[in-house]
């Protein structure tokens, strides 16, 4: 073994030799991986092999898409088999709702260049003769779907890897790793020691293990799969003009099937799912297999015998029984780790042979170019922080493992690890029946019921029970003031002498001067966006910037690899400050008998930010607000919440003051064609495409991504951000809808919802910068039915934005 590498990659498994495959292929060629054991040992020998298409993210989906076309080339380069088997796959819907998930499947698959096909029962008959008809009201066929032979792939991509020039070490366990002040890592080995400049951690079921050596705790969790392997049986014969049986998925059984030596490959995720190894992952584990408990899947067998008759006439030739890690929404963990430089993720990988190809792919753009190359939102291991603690995964994941099959709604809010996180005035809001929402483990109000009786939500992909009351907390922002907690929002505090040339550097828009708010985008070096901040200045050296708390890891990421001088302080103030925000034309009223402050228009104008007592409270007030209406944004500490709720509820009084939720609050963002992050505002666009040129200064001198940006806004940029007024009268778009143009697909949906003020179902999306002129022709696939669609102009409510300056 080498004593230097400029990257070592731990874990032998499909997902680390796909990283070591995809650096070589990038130009890396000193690059060494370390496996424990044998390549496979793990989770990866005893896979069942399966891979396809479909995900409930499409940029994961595309990542999909890769792996699957990558198989070829694979055998071609290393000349070892991948025992590629493209069957077709069909998914059976047991159950209307599943068909109209299946509908939604397919409209989103059409972006992509997918070929599914929604196929009638009898239809499904033809393709997966085994199958009982009445069980089923319809389906869904996707040529791209098979299995594969998991030691042929994860041979392919190593012996592609040597070819390349990269190093596998076997038989070695790393035992410990050291940073170096210079950024660069000592890999301790049992073998030796490795002085690496990069190092990846791709160790599987051991990635919790690995992570520990540099203080840090990555939330997956190993839970058992069962899978069993039936006899052979004689009747069984491929549909026609194929070579074997389909790779099937049954929702209602929760189970999934593919033909395996003659008989039939039967796996299953049990809703009564366990844990396996839940604290520590011990190191001799090999090429195990856990003891069969065939009693906790028998419901979900019982039901595969009924739907499928012949398999409960068959024998068992094997059962299975490994373990697999997740993360706990079921995505994979991958990209850079904040406050470790050059240390890097690629773990909860528990589709490596649908995910493993893209997963390499992205991480080894991230690491040789800077950037992943595509959107990864859905596995960047920056989605969670601090709160994903061991307890919280375990209960996420034991959660998501047992809905693998199961429909997630639009508007289902899932119970485990819940409530975790509340601010001081949870109580209030509970006293007002709000119904909450889990965002990144805090518990935020999406509506509130008249009744705790009402207060909750039927589960459906149309308009719920929600829709009216909903409705009257718009009217009374519209009409009079409404009140909304903001607390769930991340906040960063930079203050010092070089704050201002830091966040200028930093910021696409010119850093705002004292006692006002300026709204910037945050690029990358190729001009896209990365963030979207409100920077406030209350004093000289002193600024709030408010972004999305989600992607609070994400950012911190970023602001540490652009580290400023240590003329500048940078810390994160989420939890420390929180808020309320009161919106509609008598919120200015409401304020003003509370503070000593002139709020007129002319004192305190729109975009301003000061700090203000209110009543006895010490606050920072903003008017600024995210309805489209005259508005003002309350930070306060935490201490003083629950006194500032109270206050302004009792002078509300007279107001008619109503607290209203995140669904309204949707709803008015999106009459005002306000974009927000992780929909409408991602990595893959910029901020021309994006409709946030207003806020880029060219003229303020460089800052990160301004050549970039710079030379789109004078191509003008591929895409441009539209809205849409759809004829719909049951449903309203969620995101990730086709937009069709003239009888073609052209673009796609990011936000929708149902505007109350207006009165008409409403879309932000993206289509060509082209046909971004054109007012007719447009149609948006909701529900499996193009409806038309009106693109509109201008916002729907307050074109002028009269009502927030007023």
């Amino acid at each position: 073994m080498k004593s230097a590498a400029r990257v070592v990659v731990i874990g032998g498994g499909v997902v680390g030799a796909s990283v070591l495959f995809h650096l070589t292929k990038a130009g890396w060629k000193d690059v060494l991986l370390i496996e424990r054991d044998e390549l496979t040992s793990g989770s990866t020998w005893h896979a069942a092999g399966g891979m396809h298409t479909v995900n409930g993210d499409p940029n994961v989906a595309k990542l999909q898409q890769y792996t699957i076309n990558l198989y070829k080339e694979l055998e071609q380069i290393s000349g070892q088999s991948c025992g590629l088997h493209i069957t077709g796959g069909v998914m059976l819907a047991g159950t209307p709702e599943r068909m109209d998930w299946l509908r939604m499947a397919k409209a989103r698959g059409r972006y992509l260049g997918m070929e599914l096909e929604l196929i009638s029962v009898s239809e499904a008959k033809k393709l997966f003769p085994l199958m009982e008809e009445k069980h089923f009201v319809g389906a869904m066929y996707d040529p791209i779907e098979g299995h594969v032979d998991p030691y042929g792939v994860t041979h392919a991509y190593a012996k592609s890897a040597q070819i390349g020039g990269a190093e596998i070490v076997r038989h070695t366990r790393v035992v410990d790793l050291k940073a170096r002040l210079d950024g660069t890592w000592d890999v301790i080995t049992d073998h030796g020691n490795v002085h690496a400049e990069h190092v990846v951690n791709a160790g599987g079921l051991w990635a919790r293990e690995v992570g520990r050596m540099v203080g840090l705790e990555l939330p997956i969790l190993a839970m058992e799969h069962q899978y069993l392997i039936t006899e052979k049986i004689p009747t069984l014969t491929p549909p026609p003009g194929k070579k074997e049986q389909l790779h099937v998925i049954d929702f209602e059984g929760e189970i999934y099937m593919r033909e395996e030596r003659g008989g039939m490959l039967i796996g299953t995720y049990e809703r009564a799912g366990v844990p396996w190894s839940p604290t520590a992952t011990p190191w001799d584990f090999g090429q195990n297999l856990l003891p069969n408990d065939l009693e906790r899947i028998a419901p979900s067998l019982d039901v595969a015998f009924q739907h499928f008759p012949i398999l409960g006439e068959s024998g068992l030739a094997k059962v299975v029984n490994g373990p697999f890690t997740f993360a706990p929404d079921g995505n994979p963990l991958v990209g850079p780790v904040k406050g470790l430089k050059h240390f890097w993720v690629a773990c909860g990988v528990m589709a490596g042979f649908s995910q493993g190809g893209g997963v390499g792919l992205a991480l080894s753009r991230w690491m040789v170019d800077g950037d992943p190359g595509a959107d990864v939102w859905a596995m960047d291991v920056s989605r969670y922080g601090d709160w994903a603690t061991l307890a919280y995964t375990n209960a996420k994941v034991r959660e998501n493992y047992s809905r693998r099959f199961r429909i997630r709604f639009p508007n289902e809010e899932l119970p485990a690890a819940r409530p975790l996180r509340t601010t001081p005035i949870y109580d209030r809001l509970q006293a007002e029946h709000a119904v909450f929402g889990d965002y990144c483990g805090f518990e935020h109000p999406l509506w509130f019921a008249p009744s705790a009786a009402e207060a909750a939500e039927e589960v459906t992909w149309r308009r719920s029970n929600a829709h009216k009351h909903v409705a009257a907390e718009v009217q009374a922002v519209r009409d009079s003031v409404g009140m909304l907690e903001i607390s769930n929002y991340g906040k960063f505090e930079v203050t010092g002498p070089g704050a201002a040339g830091w966040l200028s550097h930093l910021m696409a828009n010119h850093v705002p001067s004292v006692g006002r708010v300026a709204l910037t985008p945050m690029l990358n070096e190729r001009g896209k966006l990365i963030g979207d901040f409100t920077i406030c200045r209350p004093s000289e050296q002193r600024f709030f910037l408010i972004g999305t708390y989600a992607a609070e890891s994400f950012y911190l990421r970023w602001f540490e690899r652009h580290a400023a001088q240590s003329d500048v302080s940078l810390r994160t103030v989420a939890t420390q400050y929180v808020g309320l925000s009161i919106a509609g034309p008598n919120s200015r009223a409401l304020l003003q008998g509370l503070v000593r402050d002139d709020l007129s228009t002319a004192k305190f104008p729109f975009m301003s930010f000061r700090r203000m007592d209110v009543g006895m409270i010490p606050a920072f007030v903003g008017r600024v607000s995210f309805t489209g209406d005259l508005g003002y944004e309350i930070w306060v500490t935490t201490d003083y919440q629950r006194a500032l709720f109270d206050l302004l509820k009792a002078a509300g009084q007279p107001y008619g003051l109503k607290s209203f939720g995140g669904r309204a609050l949707n709803c008015m963002r999106v009459e005002k064609s306000f974009g927000t992050w992780a929909r409408e505002y991602r990595p893959i666009y910029g901020p021309q495409e994006a409709g946030l040129g207003r806020f880029i200064d060219l003229n303020k001198g460089e800052f990160i991504g301004r050549k970039a940006a710079l030379a789109e806004k004078e191509s003008g940029g591929a895409l441009r951000l539209v809205s849409f007024a759809i004829d719909a009268s049951d449903a309203d778009c969620l995101g990730d809808e086709p937009i069709w143009h003239d009888g073609r697909v052209v673009g796609w949906v990011t936000s929708g919802a149902y505007g109350h003020t207006v009165q008409r179902s409403l879309a932000l999306g993206y289509v060509p910068v082209a046909l971004a002129v054109a007012t007719s022709g447009f149609e948006i696939e909701l529900m499996g039915e193009r409806r038309k669609a009106e693109r509109l102009t201008a916002p729907a409510f307050d074109p002028s934005g009269a009502r927030m300056r007023a």
